[in-house]
């Protein structure tokens, strides 16, 4: 049923596609953007734009835009995307200087104290791969003395459950190499927080002592997303097409849904889908061109998407040696989303209004490149920055 209505959809002119999906409940498209607009200037309100502060109710913050373990612009943070809706505040992956980024974000109450947590209600990781989680440990260990007027329960903490199966190795012909923590060596987000918790135990245990600070695990609930009945995970990694979402959290007006998107061989990878009165969020996490992806992002206003460009990957593994530079090339084009896929593959069938390019490799790259994006793209493009704020619909907050 899905596979039809997405062809039938495809076929329809991109300004009428995306009235065709509000009206029959698919997603809407707010009002931050004109539908029937390809640039950002012709919109009904400010796409984007770098600051603190923003009157919408909804509002996206591209906290941290750098993807990839290497550290090419100290400019651009490592990947973390926070969706806002009044001043409840969720967070999408942790990556490199993410909880520093959150800070400056204005996403929090003007206490002038460590207050950096204290709005937060949800943190999601995609996948718990260093690059997205290298924040976490962070977070976890400073929380409790970053939470000044916080009212509430727990920081709602979800990602991946763990996997019973090892990773293929690439090329086959080359031996397995050692395994790393041979006991667990597929943890989970949960059982990845307890080795954090027992790495940090003197730290805890002297502020619990002598500063009756909170225990970490009073403020962070912490949830392995359940898979089990969806997919039994092989070496490969591709995931199965699902025929619907997966419900992950309800928090009042704010519903959390995900699905498995592809980053072959890691698995589970999640994109998550934020639905607030005033319109949708998507954020793809690290992923290739995914169906599963374009059917959880259908209509909505914002799809906050990783992008690669292809060149940069031809000249790093022209640098590396031969054994490396081929399995490093393959995972690289075959597990993330290119310039020239992800406004024409990815967005356009999905209908959303903005594109926001996010988890930039290389984040030194000219932004004229990321702009080819646009080709075969009709909406709204936005090349991510840190701290860029994407209004969502038209509501108006009052702060």
């Amino acid at each position: 049923m899905c596979h039809v209505l997405n062809e039938a959809v495809a076929s329809i002119p991109s300004t009428d596609r995306r009235r065709l999906l509000s009206m029959v409940g698919l997603g809407a498209v707010g009002a931050v953007t004109a539908t029937a607009m390809r640039t950002p200037a012709a919109s009904a309100a400010p796409v984007a734009s770098t600051g603190r502060r923003s009157k919408a109710r909804t509002r996206v913050i591209l906290l941290g835009t750098s993807g990839g373990p290497a550290v090419l612009d100290g400019g651009r943070h490592g990947v973390s995307t926070a969706i806002a809706f009044e001043d409840k505040v969720y967070v999408v992956d942790l990556g490199v200087g993410a909880f520093g980024r959150l800070q400056q974000s204005g996403l929090a109450p003007d206490t002038g104290l460590g207050s950096a947590l204290s709005w937060v209600r949800g943190i999601f990781f995609t996948h718990l791969h260093s690059d997205h989680t290298v924040d976490w440990p962070t977070t976890y260990a400073i929380g409790s003395m970053n939470i000044v007027g916080r009212s509430g329960g727990p920081v709602q903490v979800f990602g991946p459950a763990p996997r019973d199966t090892l990773t293929r190795v690439f090329p086959p012909t080359r031996p397995a190499p050692a395994l790393v923590n041979p006991d667990e060596p597929m943890p989970g987000i949960s059982s990845m927080t307890g080795h954090l918790r027992n790495a940090f135990a003197q730290d805890f245990n002297d502020r619990l002592r002598d500063s009756n600070f909170p225990d970490p695990d009073t403020l962070f609930e912490v949830h392995d997303i359940d898979h089990s009945d969806l997919w039994k995970i092989d070496p490969e990694g591709v995931p199965p097409r699902l025929d619907a979402p997966i419900h992950v959290w309800q928090d009042g007006e704010v519903t959390v849904t995900a699905t498995l998107v592809d980053h072959r061989p890691t698995a589970p990878a999640y994109g998550y889908r934020f639905d607030t009165p005033d319109g949708s969020v998507v954020v793809s996490g690290d992923t290739c061109v995914s169906q599963n992806l374009i059917d959880l992002a259908r209509g909505a206003d914002v799809l906050v998407h990783e992008v690669i460009d292809p060149e940069f990957v031809e000249r790093l593994t022209a640098s590396l040696p031969p054994e490396t530079a081929d399995p490093v090339r393959k995972h690289l084009l075959e597990s993330h989303t290119t310039i020239k896929q992800v406004g024409r593959d990815v967005a356009e069938p999905a209908g959303v209004g903005t594109l926001a390019l996010s988890h930039l490799v290389p984040g030194n790259n000219p932004s004229s490149h990321w702009r080819e994006a646009h080709k075969g793209f009709s909406g709204n493009l936005v090349v991510g920055e840190d701290l860029t704020v994407i209004p969502v619909g038209s509501a108006r907050w009052n702060s």
